[in-house]
């Protein structure tokens, strides 16, 4: 039987230097379940250290955790990778920590505070995470998809960091599996790509400001990825 579920697919948590001191885990989860959603999907600044910790945050209140990364390519385009469990996502984290130069200045950049489920701070990671790394476009993509993910480019309606801001247009034959728009998009399509629409929140109060309906049989990525192809009755409701 078929459900709708309600997802918001890029939440950063206070790993990622531009993000709140308040994205930790317990709040992140307190705030998704409060605002009716299903599933969230954590996307810090090429990490993923946090995942753990909020998806046995997430498991706590019985809520879908996503593991994933927006990963910033050396265009400095962002492109979210989504996965179906942690291991995937932490072997696409070796790989862009060993693409990713410099050392971060917590003064400069802010602090990239990793914790535990319950919110303890366990380290902060001295990797320059706001960075681009040396992986080209589709180079990016194809890594994703090499660890297992699915790879959706972020926020394109913006021009800082956004594909088509960034170049100028999707190039033609890149594989991504859909692309996301931001809450403040004048459009709501583009071309023949899914299309899927997240917070990209920083703060709690920005957790769901937009957000995606899927038309699926169960809380789970694969089939958010057959609702993005269109597969078996799974539909992408709003985008």
């Amino acid at each position: 039987m078929m459900r709708q579920l309600r997802a918001d697919l890029h939440l950063h948590t206070c790993l990622s230097p531009c993000a709140e001191l308040e994205m930790v885990p317990t709040a992140i989860v307190k705030q998704a379940k409060c605002i009716g959603l299903d599933a969230i999907a954590i996307c810090d600044h090429n990490s993923a250290e946090n995942v753990g910790a909020v998806l046995r945050a997430g498991q706590r209140e019985s809520l879908t955790i996503i593991p994933g990364m927006e990963v910033t390519t050396r265009e400095e385009v962002h492109i979210l990778g989504l996965f179906a469990d942690e291991g995937q996502v932490m072997r696409l984290q070796d790989r862009v920590y060993e693409n990713l130069a410099g050392e971060n200045d917590p003064d400069v950049f802010g602090f990239q505070v990793v914790v535990d489920e319950c919110d303890n701070v366990v380290d902060c990671t001295t990797k320059l995470l706001i960075g681009a790394t040396s992986f080209s476009l589709e180079e990016t993509v194809r890594v994703i998809h090499d660890c297992g993910g699915l790879a959706i480019a972020a926020h394109i309606d913006r021009e800082r960091f956004g594909l088509v801001g960034q170049l100028g247009f999707i190039p033609e034959g890149l594989p991504l599996d859909g692309v996301e728009l931001s809450p403040y998009a004048s459009f709501d399509s583009w071309g023949d790509l899914p299309v899927v629409r997240s917070s990209d929140a920083h703060s709690l109060n920005d957790i769901g400001k937009t957000s995606t309906c899927f038309r699926v049989a169960e809380v789970t990525l694969s089939e958010i990825a057959m609702a993005l192809r269109g597969e078996h009755g799974r539909l992408v409701v709003r985008g």
